[in-house]
């Protein structure tokens, strides 16, 4: 059976919008090592669009955006290699090696998590909320970043029960950034 592991930036306030926070080197890199744990991704429409606007490579030149730096590269490569899995009610089709993800949302990642293989990972905001609400994520990882963003979004709001957890791992970056990882006490 795969993991489903769920890992997101937030500041100390809450706030997960992907513009509130810029990850460095380590952090790209941690993220992409994170990303190479799992046989395939599974995200939400606005977090598939948004990543694949970002690290798709350009189709007709391949040469990297002028925003990109060197070590940006190996996330890059990661995320655009990954099998993606898109929940969306709203997409009619996908592509960067995607596929959509359609029905009842509980046995579809059931399903998924049922194959064999390294895991799972999502990320995002809305879907995880309703990965979590289902008790599907075997995994929360919470990169915290030592700043107050003052808004939203913010992390699972909205979760309608407790979820217990309990601390397995804990990786503190130069910048300041604590990442903290979670399985949840069952």
């Amino acid at each position: 059976m795969r993991l489903l592991r769920y890992s997101i930036n937030v500041t100390l306030d809450g706030c997960c919008d992907h513009r509130a926070i810029v990850p460095d080197e380590d952090l790209h890199r941690h993220h992409a090592e994170n990303l190479a744990r799992a046989d395939a991704l599974l995200l939400g429409r606005v977090t598939y669009e948004m990543m694949e606007a970002a690290w798709r490579p350009p189709a007709r030149t391949g040469v990297k955006p002028d925003w990109m730096a060197d070590w940006m590269q190996p996330f890059a490569r990661t995320i655009d290699a990954a099998k993606k899995y898109v929940v969306s009610s709203t997409l009619d089709q996908v592509d960067w090696n995607a596929e959509l993800l359609r029905g009842d949302l509980a046995k579809a990642v059931q399903q998924l998590k049922q194959e064999s293989g390294r895991g799972l990972f999502v990320g995002g905001v809305k879907l995880p909320l309703a990965l979590a609400e289902l008790g599907l994520i075997d995994e929360y990882e919470f990169v915290v970043h030592p700043k107050l963003a003052g808004h939203g979004p913010t992390l699972l709001a909205g979760l309608s029960k407790h979820v217990d957890l309990k601390l397995v791992s804990r990786l503190q970056f130069s910048s300041g950034v604590v990442a903290t990882r979670y399985e949840p006490r069952r």
